[in-house]
């Protein structure tokens, strides 16, 4: 067995990439209070504040990294997920890049929703979404980063594991593209 020694300042994950290769039978849609939109062509700045919001505990930084060209090329069918103020507390962004194909990019909600049954129905939503007419694959990328019910959730939704890689990369905190003490669970080495 090897280890890979990462230098002071890197992280390091395993990806593990997932797929569904044909449309999962029809189920009721999981019951939340929350509410589901279109966010066509946000501002920069409120996507990034979202995306940090919702993945800063998990090390999301690929987004806060871009500037706003690079940002607003890049972000793919994106809906928002509401709580009853209308204020945004959660993501889907899907492409739709390869024929026949959606990637899930990004799905989450704030840390201050999960385990509470929210994420069933955003998973829910997510392949509503997903299968569009036409659509044969939809694929989705976790990490060892990510919210531990992660990879059970895709799973239970009927997601297979095709792939694994390593992935390191400097530290986002270290970088001043998060805050320090977020993700208190990955410790900071400088």
């Amino acid at each position: 067995m090897a280890l890979t020694i990462l230098p002071a300042g890197e992280i390091g994950t395993i990806v593990t990439y997932l797929e569904l290769n044909k449309r999962p039978p029809l189920r009721p849609m999981p019951h939340s209070a929350l509410r589901l939109k279109r966010w066509a062509d946000p501002a920069a700045d409120k996507y990034r504040m979202l995306f940090e919001r919702i993945g800063a505990r998990w090390l999301w930084y690929s987004r806060l990294a871009m500037d706003d060209a690079a940002l607003a090329a890049v972000i793919g069918d994106l809906h928002v997920v509401v709580d009853a103020r209308d204020v945004e507390v959660g993501m889907i962004e899907l492409e739709f890049a390869r024929p026949s194909e959606c990637l899930i990019r990004f799905l989450g909600l704030i840390p201050e929703l999960t385990g509470r049954g929210h994420g069933k129905w955003l998973l829910a939503q997510t392949l509503a979404l997903a299968w569009r007419k036409d659509v044969e694959r939809v694929r989705v990328h976790t990490c060892t980063l990510d919210h531990p019910a992660a990879l059970p959730a895709y799973r239970s939704a009927g997601f297979v594991a095709y792939q694994r890689a390593f992935e390191s990369f400097a530290d986002p905190r270290v970088r001043g593209l998060l805050p320090r003490d977020c993700a208190p669970q990955i410790p900071l080495l400088e």
